[in-house]
């Protein structure tokens, strides 16, 4: 086999890398959805993860200065149900804690008439952390901000107007003719 000059460079460039004292680059976290995390918790406790989803409920300071979060990677940060997405079944979602320096800069999170802000959150995933009460969630390093939560708005059901109406009107009458007979 030949040698060329390209195999003492790669061997003086590793030593020079070695000598100054330089770490290898570190590899890519793994981007895992939420339903494949719950499956594969164990395995993936103690590494570093992204999980990139929607922030949704109330964000729960508690001491040592740190935020909690729910973090949902459903259909419903994309297209919520009350503006015309599909039920596509149950909301899939895990906890994080944020620092708080990271956490206050963030948008309101997401409720029945808000969509919060979808993030893609780094951080280590600690399951069945005994630390915490045994409490599953990833503790986040580095957090972006990848789209702005925003308010919804629904739109009137004219079926349900007409509905309601014929109801209403119904009851009146009913009531009418039973203040007359008595």
């Amino acid at each position: 086999m030949k040698r060329g000059i390209f195999t003492p460079f790669v061997a003086v460039l590793a030593a020079a890398w070695v000598m100054a004292g330089a770490a290898p680059p570190a590899a890519a976290q793994e981007t895992v959805p939420v339903p494949e995390l719950i499956e594969r918790s164990a395995a993936l406790s103690g590494v570093e993860i992204e999980l990139v989803g929607e922030l949704v409920g109330d964000y729960g300071v508690r001491s040592g200065g740190t935020v909690w979060a729910q973090l949902n990677d459903d259909s419903y940060a994309a297209d919520p149900v009350a503006s015309g997405g599909a039920l596509t079944g149950a909301n899939t979602g895990v906890g994080i804690r944020i620092p708080s320096d990271v956490a206050f800069e963030l948008d309101r999170p997401g409720g029945y008439r808000r969509v919060g802000p979808v993030v893609s959150a780094v951080g280590v995933w600690r399951h069945h952390d005994p630390e915490r009460g045994g409490e599953s969630y990833l503790d986040v390093s580095s957090l972006t901000v990848v789209r702005l939560g925003r308010a919804l708005e629904e739109e009137a059901n004219p079926v349900a107007y007409v509905v309601g109406m014929v109801l209403l009107g119904l009851a009146v009458v009913l009531w009418a003719s039973r203040s007359r007979r008595a």
